[in-house]
């Protein structure tokens, strides 16, 4: 992994995440954070990513409508994407998978949740 995207309206969030993937083997990428979808997807126009990680619910564009557009472009067929979400809801877990989602993972995250999910990534 090279650069990795990490979505979240939470800046304490995403350090978490960040960290969390440091320890669980990412420790040599790139990270660029987005506070929301909408800055995600500049984040994807202006380099492509290896993985993006969202979480679920943030402003102007969630992480399910920013799954939607990105499995909405060919050029980004390649890319996991790992949805993160306080919902317990498997009905939503399943309706993310369908939508092309590579993992949902339930907060809180750790990297030892982290690393059986993102061991076939490295």
């Amino acid at each position: 992994m090279k650069r990795i995207i990490v979505a979240d309206d939470s800046g304490t969030a995403r350090m978490f995440i960040v960290r969390c993937l440091q320890i669980a083997g990412f420790d040599g990428a790139h990270f660029v954070e987005a506070k929301n979808g909408t800055e995600a997807l500049v984040a994807l126009e202006e380099a492509p990513a290896d993985l993006l990680v969202t979480d679920l619910f943030m402003p102007e564009v969630g992480g399910e409508e920013l799954l939607r557009r990105v499995r909405g472009q060919s050029k980004y067929d390649a890319m996991p994407v790992l949805v993160i979400t306080s919902a317990k809801n498997p009905a939503k877990e399943k309706e993310l998978m369908e939508l092309g989602a590579y993992a949902v993972i339930s907060k809180p995250i750790s990297p030892a949740t982290m690393v059986p999910i993102l061991e076939a990534l490295s």
